[in-house]
């Protein structure tokens, strides 16, 4: 499965999640249903993972954590917060740098309509 395979079933499984719960809940809770319904279609999930950053080869634990990891190839940072920041991407551009990702979800739950609150960001791709 490529990265767009797997970003085709979240966005898909994202868009179920937020047609019968709707906008407004924390973000918790999105990610703990994202993690049920990704793990029951059969992917490798990880959830809240430490990304541990390396600097002049060493390791520091410095509390960098992923949301959710699939297939060690995608990220997926989820919010559910009124009005997206830009430091957001750069965030999840960041966590894709440091877990040899290309690409990953920003998903924002707090929306009308979920697929506004999709944005893709990608890492040398």
């Amino acid at each position: 499965m490529t990265e767009n395979d797997i970003a085709k079933i979240v966005v898909d499984t994202c868009s179920r999640i937020h047609t019968k719960l709707g906008p407004g809940l924390l973000e918790s809770v999105y990610e703990a249903i994202l993690h049920y319904e990704l793990t029951d279609a059969g992917l490798k999930v990880e959830r809240q993972k430490p990304l541990p950053l390396f600097w002049k080869d060493i390791q520091m634990n410095i509390g960098f954590r992923a949301d959710i990891i699939i297939n060690d190839i995608l990220v997926v940072e989820i919010k559910s917060v009124e009005q997206m920041n830009p430091v957001y991407s750069k965030q999840l551009l960041t966590y894709l740098k440091i877990a040899g990702c290309k690409l990953g979800l920003l998903i924002n739950f707090n929306e009308s309509l979920i697929k506004n609150g999709i944005t893709r960001v990608v890492n040398n791709l």
